[in-house]
C-alpha cells in the first residue's frame, strides 16, 4: 500500500470526496419522497422537491470542481489518480442520474398507471439503498487510508458487495417492469416515458456500481 504520510502533512483530498458523498447521499431520501408525490399525484410536492435536489446538484458540481482544481501538483497519493478521478466521477453520475430521472418525470404530469406503482416504489426504494451505501463506503475508505488496518478493507468489500447486489436486483425488476408496460399496450407516448423512465433510474445504481467497483480497485492490495 502507498504511504499513508500525505494525511500527515496537508488535507487529504479524499475530505472532499467525502463532502461530496454527503451532499449524493442527502439527495436520495429526497429522491424518494419526490417520487412518491408524483405517484399521489402531489406535483407541488414534488416539484419543490426536485427543485431541492436541483440546488444540491449544483452544490456537488462546486465540490467536484474544487477536487479537480486544487489538487496539490506532485502529491503523492495513497491510490492512483486516475482511479480517484474515476471514483469522483461515478459518484458525481449518481446524483446527475437522480436529477436527470426527476427531470424526466416532470415532463408529464400524468400520475404513474396504478398497476405499476408498487414496482415503481420498489425501483425507487432499492435505488435509496444503494445510494445511501455510497458514504459508509467512503467513510471506511478515508479510515483504511489513513490506518491500512486490515478491518475497515474487509468492511469496504462487504458494502462493495452489498452494492453489487442491489445493482443485480435492480436489473431484474427493470426488465421485468418494461416488459409489463409493453404487455399493457396504451398510448406511445406514455410507454416512451415510462421505459425511459426506468432506463433512467436504473442507471443511477449502475453508476453507484461503477463507483463501487472503483473502490475495489483503489483498495487492491
Amino acid at each position: 500500500m502507498r504511504t499513508k504520510f500525505m494525511f500527515l502533512f496537508f488535507k487529504s483530498p479524499f475530505e472532499n470526496l467525502r463532502r461530496h458523498a454527503e451532499v449524493v447521499v442527502s439527495c436520495s431520501s429526497l429522491f424518494e419522497e419526490a417520487f412518491n408525490a408524483h405517484l399521489r399525484g402531489d406535483f407541488l410536492t414534488f416539484e419543490a422537491l426536485t427543485d431541492k435536489v436541483a440546488e444540491l446538484e449544483s452544490k456537488a458540481d462546486a465540490i467536484k470542481r474544487n477536487i479537480r482544481g486544487h489538487m496539490p501538483k506532485g502529491v503523492l497519493m495513497p491510490v492512483d489518480k486516475f482511479q480517484f478521478f474515476m471514483y469522483l466521477r461515478e459518484q458525481d453520475k449518481v446524483l446527475d442520474s437522480i436529477e436527470a430521472a426527476l427531470f424526466w418525470l416532470s415532463y408529464r404530469n400524468v400520475k404513474i398507471e396504478s398497476q405499476f406503482a408498487e414496482d415503481f416504489e420498489f425501483l425507487v426504494r432499492l435505488t435509496k439503498k444503494a445510494i445511501d451505501l455510497m458514504l459508509p463506503m467512503m467513510d471506511l475508505a478515508v479510515d483504511y487510508f489513513k490506518t491500512g488496518l486490515k478491518e475497515p478493507r474487509t468492511k469496504l468489500k462487504s458494502i462493495i458487495r452489498d452494492i453489487r447486489q442491489v445493482e443485480h436486483e435492480v436489473d431484474q425488476l427493470e426488465r421485468e417492469l418494461i416488459k409489463g408496460i409493453f404487455q399493457s399496450g396504451g398510448d406511445p407516448v406514455y410507454l416512451f416515458h415510462m421505459i425511459r423512465l426506468i432506463e433512467t433510474i436504473s442507471s443511477i445504481t449502475d453508476h453507484a456500481q461503477n463507483a463501487s467497483d472503483m473502490m475495489r480497485a483503489m483498495i487492491a492490495e
